[in-house]
C-alpha cells in the first residue's frame, strides 16, 4: 500500500470519527460547533405554578407548603403535573395561594397564617415551564356564589312565586338595565391578565407559559344540586354561563400572548358539583370528600393536572 493509499484511509477514518461525533452531538443536543447544550431542546423544569385555591388545592391531603395559609396540598395539580414530568423537587416551585387575585402575582399577599411572596418573584430566567390558574377572585365568582346560594335557599324554601318574581332572583342583583356586574369585572381582569402574562414574559422569557381554565362547577342543564347546591333554576344558569365567560377570556388572553389555554372545562363535563359523590370533581356546599366547599377535590385536581399534561404534550 503506497503512502498517498495510507494518507487516504487515514482520512476516511477521521471523517467517519467526525461525522460520528456530529451525530451522538445532535442526538444528546450538544452543538458540535459550540459544545454548548441545544437550548432550543424543550426541558421539563424549572418549574414554576402560579395561581389561586384551584391551583393551590385547600383541605386536600397532604397540605403542604409555606406559608401555611396558602393551603396548598401536595396532590394539587402542579404537584401531579410535576411528578409525571420528572421535574425534581429542587427545579419545582409552587406559589399558588388560596385567595389570589391578579394584584397577588406582583405583591405580597397576607393570608390567615403567614405572607406569601409575589409570586413573580419566583420565576427566573432558567424557568422553562409556568402554569397559571387565576381569575375567579378577581371577578368576585365566590362571593357571587354565596349570595345566590343564599337566595336559592330561600327561593326553594318558600316558593318562587311568594318572594320572587321570576326564577333568577340573584341575576338580578348583578343585571341592570341591561348592564352585567360580572361581565365588567370580566373584562376588567382580562386587562389585568393582559399585563400580568406581559410580566411573566419578562420574568422568564425562555418558559412555556400555560393559562389554565376552570372545571365545571354547575351542569350545563340550569339546575342547583337540592340542598347541597341550592339554586334557582334561572340563577344555575347564570352562574353557568358566567364561568364559561370567565374561562373565554382566559383563553383570548393567553393566545393574544403566544401562551398556551389549557381547557379543563369539557373534561369536567357531568363531573361537576351536582353529579355523583364517586365522580364529582367539584365538592359541594358540604364536602363529601377532602376538600373546601365549591372547589376541586383530589379527582379535580387529578383532572386538571391530566389536561396541563395532554397541553404539554401537544
Amino acid at each position: 500500500m503506497g503512502p498517498y493509499a495510507r494518507t487516504g484511509l487515514a482520512g476516511i477514518m477521521s471523517c467517519g470519527v467526525l461525522l460520528t461525533a456530529v451525530l451522538i452531538g445532535r442526538l444528546d443536543g450538544t452543538d458540535t460547533a459550540t459544545g454548548n447544550a441545544n437550548d432550543e431542546r424543550p426541558q421539563p423544569g424549572p418549574y414554576v405554578a402560579l395561581g389561586d385555591s384551584y391551583t393551590s388545592g385547600p383541605k386536600i391531603p397532604r397540605q403542604s407548603g409555606t406559608p401555611v395559609g396558602c393551603d396548598r396540598s401536595d396532590h394539587n395539580y402542579p404537584a401531579v403535573v410535576a411528578r409525571q414530568l420528572g421535574v425534581t423537587a429542587a427545579d419545582f416551585r409552587d406559589v399558588s395561594c388560596s385567595g389570589a387575585t391578579i394584584t397577588d402575582l406582583t405583591a405580597p399577599q397576607k393570608t390567615s397564617n403567614g405572607t406569601n411572596p409575589a409570586q413573580l418573584s419566583a420565576l427566573s430566567t432558567r424557568t422553562r415551564l409556568v402554569t397559571l390558574g387565576i381569575g375567579g377572585n378577581d371577578i368576585g365568582f365566590g362571593s357571587t356564589v354565596t349570595k345566590c346560594v343564599t337566595m336559592g335557599a330561600m327561593y326553594r324554601a318558600t316558593g318562587s312565586d311568594r318572594l320572587f318574581s321570576d326564577d333568577a332572583p340573584c341575576k338580578k342583583q348583578y343585571v341592570d338595565d341591561g348592564t352585567d356586574e360580572v361581565t365588567q369585572k370580566i373584562q376588567a381582569t382580562g386587562r389585568q391578565l393582559s399585563a400580568a402574562l406581559a410580566e411573566i414574559e419578562r420574568h422568564a422569557p425562555k418558559a412555556r407559559v400555560y393559562v389554565v381554565g376552570y372545571p365545571a362547577i354547575l351542569p350545563a342543564e340550569g339546575k342547583g344540586c337540592g340542598r347541597e347546591l341550592p339554586l334557582a333554576p334561572g340563577d344555575a344558569t347564570y352562574l353557568h354561563d358566567k364561568g364559561k365567560q370567565l374561562n373565554t377570556m382566559l383563553r383570548g388572553q393567553a393566545e393574544a400572548a403566544g401562551a398556551t389555554y389549557v381547557d379543563t372545562y369539557s373534561p369536567s363535563v357531568g363531573h361537576d358539583a351536582c353529579s355523583a359523590q364517586k365522580t364529582r370533581w367539584i365538592e359541594p356546599l358540604r364536602p363529601s370528600s377532602p376538600a373546601a366547599a365549591v372547589h376541586p377535590n383530589a379527582h379535580g385536581e387529578q383532572g386538571m393536572a391530566d389536561a396541563v399534561l395532554r397541553a404539554i404534550g401537544d
